[in-house]
């Protein structure tokens, strides 16, 4: 299909709602699929079930959380967000179809990898984000939106952290560096992006609700945090135990904090949907400070600063970002009503629990934590898959 044949495709498709947008099929999977891996992974992880996967139950459960549901949620958000950036009509209909598809057949080939073969499904699954990175780029591309090429270098660290993990696998049984590289390349997105969303946001609600001090513009301050992050995520990938790395680690939190608390989070306290970007955030520094300390101490587990990351920031950023996307793109009001606040405190008491399980070795916090983890996204599911399914976005209902 020619160039102009797609872009007339793209104008007047008619299909169903739920692949008219990319932020619609990525984020009902992202929902789906974070609840269903922890329903999957708690009963492995006290030994009640196994299932058909040549993955460990810890690095299935790993691999699927940021490689699989992480990379549906980054998915849905940069389909939607390269139209804006590009003025483009958005991907939609088969193509987007297509690649939702693809998704799930890498989560099938990983979970039934003990019958299909490992090296089977290791094509299957790092498949899906070259192709998505081949999307991306051409639709940058041909926007000539070259700023925001600079996403592709966080996807093509996904995509060779994802490699190095199926190679661990294959090779030595188990994943090191490519739960590392993931972890690393996933902060540095929040970092950049939350960079722009969270201040511009709180800018934006604190002009219109609540006048004063304003989030401070993004400045060499911020280029310089984004720079150490990244220096101290490459030392601690190359060596998370090594006495430099805990001190870049360190220092990487202290600026992640002060870029943090330059954004005016604590005048936001009255708008759930500013105020959860704020929370969210304040994780990164929390699990460079964490996994800095475990460096030098041994009383404070690496694993401590790991859960904050995945559980806090991860858990709270993507569920802001896929809340406020999908009531946006689909004419809502951009208001977290009761039930939105409730699946934010859910997901938020979850990533604590699991924090403080790590420090007490408690198992029934481990099990609370994925039910309120399940609760979290099961609820998103709930109050928000009618929206993605159905509910047609506001460009489409103009036409």
């Amino acid at each position: 299909m020619s160039m102009s044949a797609a872009l007339q495709s793209r104008r007047t498709y008619a299909g169903p709602a739920l692949f008219s947008y990319g932020f619609r099929p990525f984020f009902l999977l992202a929902g789906l699929w974070a609840a269903f891996n922890i329903l999957l992974w708690v009963p492995q992880y006290l030994g009640l079930i196994t299932v058909p996967t040549e993955f460990s139950a810890l690095d299935w459960h790993i691999h699927e959380m940021l490689y699989g549901y992480v990379a549906a949620a980054i998915s849905g958000f940069l389909l939607t967000a390269i139209p804006n950036w590009t003025g483009r009509l958005p991907v939609n209909g088969w193509p987007l179809a297509s690649l939702a598809l693809l998704w799930l057949a890498g989560r099938a080939a990983i979970l039934l990898s003990a019958d299909i073969g490992s090296f089977t499904a290791a094509l299957v699954d790092a498949s899906f984000l070259i192709v998505l990175a081949i999307v991306a780029a051409r639709e940058i591309i041909a926007g000539k939106n070259w700023r925001n090429l600079r996403v592709m270098i966080i996807l093509a660290i996904l995509i060779v952290g994802n490699i190095v993990f199926h190679l661990e696998v294959l090779l030595k049984g188990s994943a090191d560096y490519g739960i590392r590289i993931a972890i690393s390349a996933i902060v540095l997105l929040i970092s950049l992006v939350g960079g722009r969303v969270v201040p511009s946001f709180t800018n934006n609600w604190l002009a219109r609700s609540n006048p004063g001090r304003l989030p401070v513009p993004f400045s060499r301050f911020d280029m310089a945090t984004i720079a150490v992050s990244a220096l101290s995520l490459a030392a601690w990938i190359a060596e998370p135990v090594h006495p430099i790395a805990g001190i870049l680690l360190l220092i990487a939190g202290c600026m992640q904090s002060t870029r943090l608390m330059r954004w005016a989070g604590d005048r936001s306290l009255g708008e759930p949907l500013v105020l959860v970007l704020h929370i969210g955030y304040a994780f990164v520094p929390i699990g460079f400070l964490l996994l800095g300390a475990s460096a030098w101490s041994v009383s404070v587990p690496a694993t401590a600063g790991m859960h904050a990351w995945t559980a806090g920031a991860i858990g709270l950023m993507t569920l802001a970002i896929m809340t406020r996307a999908s009531l946006g793109h689909t004419g809502q009001a951009l208001r977290a009503g009761r039930a939105t606040q409730i699946i934010y405190a859910t997901v938020l008491g979850a990533a604590l629990m699991r924090i403080v399980a790590v420090f007490s070795g408690s198992i029934t916090l481990v099990e609370l934590a994925g039910l309120a983890w399940i609760a979290a996204f099961g609820g998103f599911v709930f109050v928000y898959g009618p929206l993605l399914v159905m509910q047609k976005p506001s460009w489409e209902r103009k036409t």
